[in-house]
């Protein structure tokens, strides 16, 4: 048999979630590294939380491991009542009084079931895991099941799978969940527990940047400093060293604090009233001296500046904590090769560079990243395959699109403008595809100027969660629409006349076409205008010398002055300048129409709640 012929840089293949948080059912296939990215509360927390539930080293020593809030909906009672047979629990026993439907079968309570696929074991994962051992077949992405024999002809690795199964225990009126093996689910009458020594062969760190950073220097259970200190086996001395020194030291000792005098007052009336082996001596002590109480008050200190002067390390710039938390991370993988490490918005507080070295040195440390982030910085550090757009529907099913460019866009393209054309659309659940450059500064202006004059009819693009994507050309907007269509965004499309064909085909991928029947957006905006609109912003803005030698007195000739600034500055911000200092009756009815339908598009409920009761509700009600 193969034993890791390609390397041995073990990786989470697949995983599959089911009825945790958000997420209903999901199943998901990952690269050798990952960037998760979708809309917020798309559920890319909840999918590195479920790993961390199979395999986190300290995950399943809090108790309860789950909560009410970790099932899908707050569900974890079904309306027959019954414990459920949980993988490696004790099987629970029928509750007297259960309701029992027709057919004699008691419903099972619902259950949070996660199962991680981790392949490409090393030749000492395979000797640890042994029986467990199954095989990934990566010509087909999925699981071997053909016989023995085949596996030398299969392009097969060594590979485990564990389930967490979590659920509410109805006899001990608690939450309870465990993490096994899952090939032994369904082969052993006892499922076998995967346990925190099994979990440390896998080396997966789940790093959530904000919350890890505030501890990631203290000794706690699970920060970093404390794994760094268990992979280096050197806490035991660590511990008992400290607290012999700590024993010695006499807090307050000097007469002159009078301390010491009280105690003495206290010793006296102890000796006075009680037998001396029921309580001598009283006298201050640095802290209770358990190794628990010094995990949570021993804390690094950290010198800021030029100077000597040290402050707690939490008490240092966000963006420090988290080159802390980089370093931190660097020694872990000196001493652990084999690490699958998975990071929460790598950007938190960090400027570009350092965003692009994090990913850099997680990619280099790591035998398999996987990261959530809103950084085009950290995006563009991704391949198309390893950038992850996550979706879920209304009802809880969350699924995975990679990037399929069409064969108008080409890779290097995508890549030189992936900041300023791509990047927002991909992070955005919305996107409005437009024609040009223009027209990608004026929609969004003049949707947050209507907003502003009447936020009952109007909204801002930005308050809808639309984002403006510039097409450069009008037959690019049915490419681009088709693009992020088929990643799951909402597309809507804004275009000049175009031919039936052009147009039909636009439509074909956009949920609405803003389609207006001028040959040029500035003609729209000036025919749809008024003159005492043209003639204000005439007389605001500082005229180039060419349009000033050209007309003389531009305000005097607005109405062709402002044309000729229009077309010499096309691409500009000038337009949408000029849209944003007009008033609701100035701003061209096209444009506002096109406002209105996309909040009843995108915001109905909010629509709804501002309309006007119709003529006669209010004597029905």
């Amino acid at each position: 048999m193969m034993r890791g012929i390609w390397g041995h840089h073990m990786k989470i293949v697949q995983i599959k979630i089911s009825n945790f948080r958000g997420i209903r059912s999901c199943e998901l296939l990952l690269p050798e590294h990952a960037v998760l990215i979708g809309d917020n509360n798309v559920g890319k927390s909840t999918v590195l939380e479920a790993i961390d539930l199979c395999l986190g080293p300290d995950r399943l020593s809090r108790q309860p491991p789950v909560d009410e809030h970790d099932f899908h909906l707050g569900k974890y009672l079904s309306s027959n009542p019954a414990a459920p047979v949980a993988a490696g629990l004790a099987e629970p026993a029928v509750e007297a009084g259960a309701t029992v439907p027709e057919g004699g079968e008691q419903a099972a309570n619902p259950m949070i079931e996660v199962e991680v696929t981790i392949s490409n074991l090393s030749v000492e994962q395979q000797d640890h895991f042994g029986e467990q051992i199954e095989w990934w077949d990566i010509g087909t992405n999925a699981l071997y099941i053909g016989d023995a024999a085949g596996l030398d002809d299969a392009k097969a690795l060594p590979a485990i799978r564990v389930t967490f199964q979590g659920f509410y225990n109805e006899d001990e009126d608690d939450f309870a969940g465990n993490s096994v093996f899952t090939r032994s689910i369904d082969e052993d009458e006892k499922p076998t527990p995967f346990s925190k020594r099994d979990k440390q062969k896998c080396g997966f760190l789940y790093l959530r940047t904000l919350r890890t950073g505030s501890r990631a220097l203290s000794l706690e259970r699970g920060s970093l400093l404390d794994i760094i200190l268990r992979l280096k086996e050197i806490r035991p001395r660590m511990w008992e060293d400290t607290i012999g020194a700590l024993k010695t030291l006499d807090v307050a000792g000097d007469p002159e604090l009078g301390v010491s005098g009280i105690l003495e007052s206290v010793n006296k009336a102890l000796k006075k009233y009680v037998p001396r082996e029921w309580g001598a001596n009283p006298h201050l002590r640095v802290s209770t001296l358990t190794r628990e109480h010094l995990r949570k008050v021993i804390t690094a200190f950290i010198a800021t500046g030029d100077g000597t002067h040290a402050a707690p390390f939490y008490r240092q710039g966000a963006g420090t904590i988290n080159m802390l938390v980089l370093a931190l991370l660097s020694q872990i993988a000196e001493d652990k090769q084999n690490v699958i490490f998975a990071m929460e918005e790598v950007e938190t507080a960090i400027p570009p560079y350092a965003q692009k070295r994090i990913v850099h040195e997680l990619r280099k440390l790591s035998a398999q990243s996987l990261l959530t982030s809103h950084s085009p910085y950290v995006l563009e550090e991704f391949d198309i395959d390893e950038t992850l757009i996550l979706s879920r529907t209304p009802d809880g099913i969350l699924s995975k699109a990679t990037v399929q460019l069409p064969d108008s866009v080409k890779l290097k393209r995508y890549r030189q403008e992936f900041r300023q054309r791509f990047c927002e659309g991909l992070l955005a659940g919305r996107v409005l595809i437009v024609e040009g450059a223009t027209e990608a500064s004026s929609y969004p202006a003049v949707a947050r100027r209507l907003a502003e004059l009447d936020g009952t009819k109007y909204a801002s693009l930005e308050a809808l969660g639309i984002c403006v994507i510039d097409a450069g050309t009008d037959s690019q907007v049915a490419v681009m629409a088709k693009l992020y269509r088929d990643l799951g965004k909402r597309t809507f499309g804004a275009c000049d006349k175009q031919k039936d064909a052009d147009k039909d085909a636009i439509e074909a991928q956009v949920e609405k076409l803003f389609m207006h029947d001028e040959h040029g957006f500035e003609d729209l905006v000036l025919k749809e205008t008024t003159q005492a609109a043209l003639v204000r912003f005439a007389g605001m803005i500082e005229w180039p010398p060419h349009l000033l030698q050209q007309f003389g007195d531009p305000k005097a000739d607005a109405a062709n002055a402002l044309p000729a600034l229009f077309k010499w500055a096309k691409g500009g911000w000038s337009l949408a300048d000029f849209l944003v200092q007009c008033t609701e009756e100035e701003i061209p009815k096209f444009l506002k129409d096109a406002c209105i339908t996309l909040k009843q598009l995108c915001a109905p409920e909010e629509t709804e709640a501002e309309a006007p009761p119709e003529e006669g509700a209010a004597d029905a009600a």
